[in-house]
């Protein structure tokens, strides 16, 4: 039996033939705990929270070529809908636009289609995605991604979690081939464990990097960057023993930890100091990237280009001169050896 260490007073325990037991769930409570640190980081919810649901129950039922997707490369968040998009064989059902990889504070998410890698607004022709929220008379935040019905011409939601579990099991009808059909990342038997593990990754892993790096004191720093690590070297002790975090099946768990894995190296080490060790340093966890990496439509979805660009020009609290480093040689196809386990 595998004890997990006491992140953020949560006790579970992971046995060795991989059921997780989960006593106590306290992640929002030590989320609200390092708010009040001061100079700590605090995101912000989504705001759009319709489902499209494949029953009927909603007004937004799964049609072909009547949802867009408007992301960022650059955004984590994004790149979870646009793995699932892929894996599930929805590139023709889900169109998508992708915005500038510079973020301008003043201006927000802008669409510049002479850029590499960047699109026009598509759909409404927008110049920005302020202008797709509603424009000035929108006060809230415009955020990636965006999920979009262009029959009704609303969003329909801004949660990245919502959207990639829409994605998941709401359009299966749609998928190009029955293995992407019978494709699913949030089975029923896996629930309590993906739930469960998401709950303590995404506060001290995904959210986490950004807490360190935009800490506006060393205390909200040491206190975010210590959970991090500890819960990374958490994430190398599971994965020593288990293919993937839940046990031997790839689940939403996995897309949700790898947006963030994937960036790590090439970014949060040095933008969000994010130093004590690197991914490459953590045999189990480094193999289990390059895995999710290399599984089919996946690499498509990881454009390192708007990652670093993004990050080191868009923060000039972080970055004054906007100058971007030199990046690491990384080789995500080099071979991964997870399927020894």
């Amino acid at each position: 039996m595998i004890q997990c260490r006491r992140l953020f007073k949560i006790s579970c325990v992971l046995t060795r033939n991989n059921k997780l037991r989960v006593f106590q769930m306290s992640s929002s409570s030590k989320d609200t705990k390092h708010n009040a640190i001061k100079g700590a980081f605090v995101r912000g919810d989504s705001t759009f929270r319709n489902w499209i649901k494949a029953d009927g129950s909603t007004q937004f039922p799964p049609e072909a070529n009547r949802y867009h997707l408007y992301v960022s490369y650059a955004c984590p968040w994004a790149n979870r809908t646009l793995i699932l998009r892929s894996m599930k064989g929805l590139q023709k059902i889900i169109t998508v636009d992708v915005v500038d990889w510079l973020l301008d504070m003043s201006k927000g998410w802008q669409f510049s289609p002479e850029k590499k890698g960047c699109t026009p607004d598509t759909v409404k022709g927008c110049k920005s995605l302020r202008d797709v929220y509603g424009g000035d008379g929108y006060t809230g935040k415009v955020t990636v991604p965006v999920l979009y019905d262009k029959k009704m011409n609303v969003i329909v939601n801004n949660e990245s979690s919502e959207i990639l579990r829409m994605l998941n099991s709401e359009f299966n009808e749609f998928c190009e081939t029955p293995e992407q059909r019978d494709l699913n990342l949030y089975p029923e038997s896996l629930r309590a464990k993906i739930d469960a593990i998401n709950e303590w990754i995404y506060p001290m892993v995904n959210n986490g990097v950004y807490k360190s790096g935009f800490a506006k004191s060393q205390e909200a720093y040491d206190a975010a960057v210590t959970e991090l690590f500890q819960a990374l070297d958490q994430v190398e002790e599971i994965l020593s023993k288990n293919r993937y975090l839940t046990g031997d099946s790839l689940t939403e768990a996995d897309i949700r930890l790898f947006v963030t894995l994937v960036r790590f190296d090439a970014v949060y080490v040095l933008h969000f100091k994010c130093n004590r060790r690197r991914i490459v340093d953590y045999p189990n966890m480094w193999g289990y990237v390059k895995e999710i990496y290399q599984l089919p439509g996946v690499a498509e979805t990881v454009n390192m280009e708007h990652i670093v660009k993004h990050y080191h020009m868009s923060h000039p609290s972080i970055n004054q001169f906007r100058i971007v480093p030199i990046n690491p040689i990384i080789d995500f196809n080099e071979k991964h050896g997870r399927d020894q386990l």
